[in-house]
C-alpha cells in the first residue's frame, strides 16, 4: 500500500491544511495522503475525522505521519506556521514563520527532495524565496500558492457584476500576495473579449473604471473582511490549492498565477512573486511574458521592491 501514487504530503494540520486535504479527497486527486503536524495527536484526530467519510469519496490511503513518511511524495504542501489575525498584514508574520521554516526545510530536503514543494504559509512570496535559499533546491520545484486565490476572488466579483459565469472570465491579480498586489486589467478577458472593450458597452455601470477600482479594492481586502468576522480563511485557499495540485499531479501544463522565482521580468530579478506560470509534474515550466501597460509595470516593480526590502530585513 505504501507505493500508492500520486502521493501528497501536507505539513501542518491547521484549518488550511485540513480544508485542503478535504478538497483533495473529494476531488480524488491523490491515492496516498500523509499529514504531518507538530501535534501528532491533533493530526491523528483530523485523519480519523476525514476517514469517517471514506465510503463517500474516491479511494485514498490517509495517515498522520512523521517527516520520514514523506519519502516518495509527488507533492509536499507546507501550510504550517502562525496564522494571520484581525488587523494584521501578511508581512508581519515573517519573523515567526521564518523560524518555523528553518526547522522544516532541512527535513524536506532529507526526506522529500524529489517532490515538488508548494508553499502556502504567509508571507508566501518571501517564504517561498526562503525555502529556495535554505534548501538549495532548483527553483522550478518550489512554488508558492501566490495570487491564485486572489485572482479567483476577483473573477468571482467580476462575475457578479457582469452576470457572467466566472469560468468564462480570465483575469489576474499579480505581484505580492498582499497589500501591494495589483490587477492586470489590460490583459483581462471576458469570453475572449478584452475587458477594456467589454465594459464600455455592457451598460451595467456609469463609470466602469471606478467600478473596476472598487472590485480590486474588495479583492485586496477580501481576506481582512473574512478574518475580521470569522477569525481565519481556509475554504477558498483549500480549493485553490486543490487546483494547483491538479495542474501538477496531472501534468496539465496549466497557467496559474503562482509565486515563482523571477528572472528578468520588466527589470524584476531574483525574488519570488506571482505571475502567470505554466505548471506541470516538474513544478514550474515557464513564466508567461505578459504585455503589461506602463501603470501595471510600475505596480509590479513597486511590489517587487516591497518584497525585496522585507527579504533584506529578514537577512535572507
Amino acid at each position: 500500500m505504501d507505493d500508492l501514487r500520486p502521493k501528497v504530503s501536507i505539513i501542518g494540520a491547521g484549518n488550511v491544511g485540513i480544508r485542503y486535504a478535504y478538497a483533495l479527497m473529494m476531488q480524488g486527486l491523490c491515492r496516498s495522503l500523509v499529514i504531518v503536524d507538530l501535534n501528532k495527536q491533533h493530526a491523528e484526530a483530523e485523519v480519523m475525522d476525514l476517514a469517517s467519510g471514506m465510503p463517500y469519496f474516491y479511494p485514498v490511503q490517509i495517515s498522520a505521519g512523521d517527516y520520514t513518511d514523506l519519502s516518495g511524495s509527488d507533492l509536499v504542501v507546507i501550510t504550517a506556521g502562525a496564522k494571520q489575525k484581525a488587523g494584521q498584514d501578511r508581512i508581519s508574520l515573517l519573523k515567526d514563520n521564518i523560524e518555523v521554516f528553518k526547522k522544516i526545510i532541512p527535513l524536506l530536503t532529507k526526506y522529500a527532495a524529489q517532490a515538488v514543494w508548494l508553499v502556502v504559509t504567509n508571507p508566501v512570496d518571501i517564504l517561498s524565496y526562503a525555502t529556495y535559499k535554505i534548501s538549495g533546491k532548483d527553483s522550478k520545484g518550489i512554488i508558492g500558492s501566490g495570487t491564485v486565490l486572489d485572482s479567483a476572488r476577483m473573477r468571482f466579483l467580476l462575475s457578479k457584476h457582469c452576470n457572467i459565469d466566472a469560468r468564462n472570465i480570465h483575469a489576474y491579480i499579480l505581484g505580492e500576495h498582499g497589500d501591494s498586489e495589483f490587477a492586470a486589467w489590460s490583459t483581462a478577458l471576458i469570453g475572449g473579449t478584452f475587458l477594456k472593450d467589454y465594459c464600455p458597452v455592457c451598460n451595467r455601470c456609469r463609470d466602469y473604471r471606478q467600478t473596476l477600482d472598487s472590485i480590486f479594492t474588495q479583492t485586496r481586502d477580501f481576506a481582512y473582511k473574512i478574518i475580521e468576522n470569522k477569525g481565519e480563511t481556509s475554504y477558498g485557499i483549500g480549493l485553490a490549492l486543490a487546483r494547483i495540485t491538479e495542474a501538477v499531479l496531472k501534468d496539465e501544463n496549466s497557467v496559474l498565477p503562482v509565486s515563482s522565482y523571477v528572472r528578468d521580468y520588466y527589470g524584476v530579478e531574483g525574488i519570488y512573486l506571482s505571475l502567470p506560470a505554466v505548471l506541470n509534474k516538474g513544478g514550474l515550466r515557464d513564466i508567461l511574458r505578459l504585455k503589461l501597460n506602463e501603470e501595471e509595470v510600475g505596480s509590479l516593480q513597486c511590489s517587487a521592491a516591497k518584497l525585496r526590502q522585507a527579504i533584506q530585513k529578514a537577512g535572507l
